[in-house]
């Protein structure tokens, strides 16, 4: 398996379906809100990018879960191994793509994990908390648990946290057993985008998928019958969009506030990256300004 990682805007999606392109590959998806079904803005699934020189490049793993629900880590590391699985069974060669560092560090590590059933009792005791309370009690779990999961890149919101505690307390309590998740042998490259350029890229994509519905998308979704806070819980996009779609911001405030968020975000995924080469996950990293030929090159070469 090849894996290609790297920051939001980095353009990793369009490297991985180039280098599908010439190999033969198949992409599975490593992106914890591309699973939704009709959050396609939002979530930049820019799904033309899977299409190179007319051909349809196949991806796995996008659109496979409805608003409103919680996908986990659990479920996805199930999905990622059938994935897997069908395309080997079938030839082609698996590309892993994506910016959600704990999914990839899952599926590359084989993380023996368990369904954590929901803590009405918790719940209830975290309730009216603030994310920086609750992140503060995650943090000791984490040191208790000797955990490297929930790292602050999809810990954004109460919600998010509170489940993430939830997921911590119950494994304190119930040892994981071993399963047998096997390792996966994976070439890794990581698209490097230099911290300019990113948040150049950052701002622009943002202005576009605005001007591109990302507004009416959210307010189709509230409209069917999805609560909001259930989009809130996402973060992101779906946070601050949905607050300016209830009236909780005005129009320039949610940009704004957006807008930081994400180059926050972009950060804390090159921090559980680097957290990953020392844990031990060689990354070779790759100039994302360098023209696209020459990037797979380099990757072939590896």
């Amino acid at each position: 398996m090849i894996t290609i990682l790297g920051p939001t805007a980095s353009g990793k999606t369009t490297l991985a379906a180039h280098l599908a392109a010439r190999i033969g590959g198949e992409i599975i998806s490593a992106d914890s809100r591309q699973v939704y079904r009709r959050m396609d803005i939002g979530t930049g699934k820019d799904l033309d990018d899977y299409v190179v020189d007319g051909k349809q490049i196949p991806y796995h793993l996008i659109d496979i879960a409805e608003p409103g629900t919680k996908y986990n880590l659990f479920q996805y590391q199930q999905d990622f191994h059938d994935a897997y699985n069908d395309i080997k069974k079938r030839g082609a060669t698996p590309i892993l793509c994506g910016g959600t560092g704990l999914y990839i560090e899952a599926a590359l590590k084989g993380y023996a994990l368990s369904p954590v059933p929901q803590n009405p009792e918790l719940r209830a005791r975290l309730e009216g908390k603030s994310l920086e309370e609750l992140t503060g009690m995650l943090v000791i779990l984490k040191q208790k648990n000797g955990s490297v999961m929930h790292n602050t890149t999809d810990v954004d919101t109460a919600q998010r946290a509170i489940r993430a505690i939830e997921i911590e307390t119950y494994n304190a309590e119930h040892p994981t057993e071993e399963r047998q998740m096997p390792k996966i042998d994976s070439l890794v490259i990581g698209v490097n985008i230099d911290r300019e350029s990113r948040r150049e890229k950052i701002t622009k994509r943002l202005r576009q998928r605005l001007d591109n519905g990302m507004v009416e998308e959210i307010r189709s979704i509230i409209d069917s019958g999805v609560a909001p806070e259930d989009l809130i819980y996402y973060g992101l996009e779906y946070k601050y969009v949905t607050e300016y779609v209830i009236g909780k911001t005005t129009y320039d405030e949610m940009f704004r506030s957006l807008e930081i968020a994400i180059h926050q975000f972009a950060k804390r995924q090159m921090t559980w990256f680097r957290g990953m080469e020392r844990r031990g996950t060689v990354i070779h990293w790759i100039d994302a300004s360098l023209p696209m030929e020459e990037k797979i090159e380099q990757i072939l070469n590896y």
